[in-house]
């Protein structure tokens, strides 16, 4: 394939900002759908007839969609980014204000990107079931459950852009969550990392509770990476109680069987939480601080778990590694660079990064 040259900067110019980054040589890129599946309506097509009658039409849909970067002398393992709730691959792309995001920082240092859009939603919207979309105003639920302040302002040492401008940008990227089992997404991401080859499967939020599942039925995972996920998964009869919580978001945990369970030993985990999160096992006032409480401390009971089996995870809270100010959106935040610095040096520890 002809090779040609992608820069960072080229991105930040629309915003009017400047980037340091170098150009990047791409060997491939382009994008393709995994997984998925097709539904046919009763009765045998004929296209004779009336094109109204749908008999024995076909729909194919439940599918993940993927864009995919491949710089020259690439590492070894790609990079799979799964958003969360209410996003789409979006979420790892430029950043609100315009400054690189994951995709690109990554893509820069060597490493083949694949940025997924999860089955029914954002490039993968078709879905081989029906929903209705209601369009509840609701920016303002997740700016403080986001954690970047109590509406309408900004927690004094938020580290997320603060001009009308980028939130704007912020609140457009979200979009709707169709309600979707998680079998459907693990079965689609699974298809993704067989056409992505081994990889590390990189998270967020609402995708940690596929992402886990994933990890633990393809054997193309060789490690997971996760930005403050929802939820974890427990062996049968090992499930930790639900804590009191004033966030209308209890944080519950997943469960699996040991067998399962055991598939997360086998690779290197690691997760990452922001700032503004309370420690402690009462509840505050602030529902947004709250709402991350309870799974951090619910993290924490899952690596004492995982310890206990031999497994290899951590869990770091950002600001006891001297980063401070993170949203939940860390990929985003104005010190991005810095916490992909922190998952970088992760992923040389535990040799994925060769």
């Amino acid at each position: 394939m002809k090779k040609f040259f992608i820069t960072a900067l080229t991105a930040s110019l629309v915003f009017g900002t400047a980037s340091a980054m170098k150009p990047v040589t791409i060997s491939e890129q382009g994008s393709f759908m995994a997984g998925g599946k097709v539904i046919t309506s009763a009765g045998v097509y004929n296209g004779v007839n009336d094109p109204k009658d749908f008999s024995g039409n076909t729909l194919h849909g439940d599918h993940a969609y993927v864009f995919y970067q491949i710089p020259v002398k690439a590492k070894k393992y790609s990079l799979v980014f799964l958003h969360g709730y209410g996003q789409s691959g979006k979420s790892w792309e430029t950043t609100p204000d315009g400054r690189d995001g994951f995709q690109n920082i990554f893509l820069e240092r060597g490493y083949k990107t694949f940025i997924v859009d999860q089955p029914r939603r954002g490039r993968a919207g078709q879905s081989t079931e029906p929903y209705t979309f209601p369009a509840k105003p609701d920016d303002q639920l997740w700016f403080n459950n986001f954690r970047m302040g109590q509406w309408p302002n900004f927690y004094d040492d938020v580290a997320f852009p603060r001009d009308e401008e980028s939130l704007s940008q912020f609140f457009h990227q979200m979009t709707p969550s169709f309600p979707t089992e998680q079998k459907v997404i693990v079965d689609a991401m699974i298809a993704v990392f067989e056409k992505s080859g081994e990889g590390i499967l990189i998270t967020h939020s609402a995708g940690g509770g596929s992402g886990w599942m994933t990890a633990i039925q393809s054997d193309k995972v060789k490690g997971v990476i996760a930005l403050e996920p929802g939820t974890f998964p427990f062996p049968k009869g090992e499930l930790p109680a639900v804590e009191d919580t004033t966030s209308p978001f209890p944080a519950v945990a997943q469960e699996v069987s040991r067998e399962e369970f055991m598939q997360l030993t086998k690779i290197p985990i690691v997760v990452y939480f922001g700032d503004n999160i309370p420690t402690g096992d009462k509840p505050v006032a602030n529902w947004g601080f709250d709402n991350w409480r309870t799974r951090l401390n619910l993290a924490r009971k899952w690596e004492a778990v995982m310890k206990k089996y031999g497994g290899e995870v951590e869990i770091v809270y950002l600001p006891d590694v001297g980063i401070r100010g993170n949203t939940h959106f860390l990929m985003a935040d104005l010190n991005n660079i810095e916490v992909a610095n922190v998952m970088e040096r992760w992923l040389k520890s535990k040799n994925l990064d060769k």
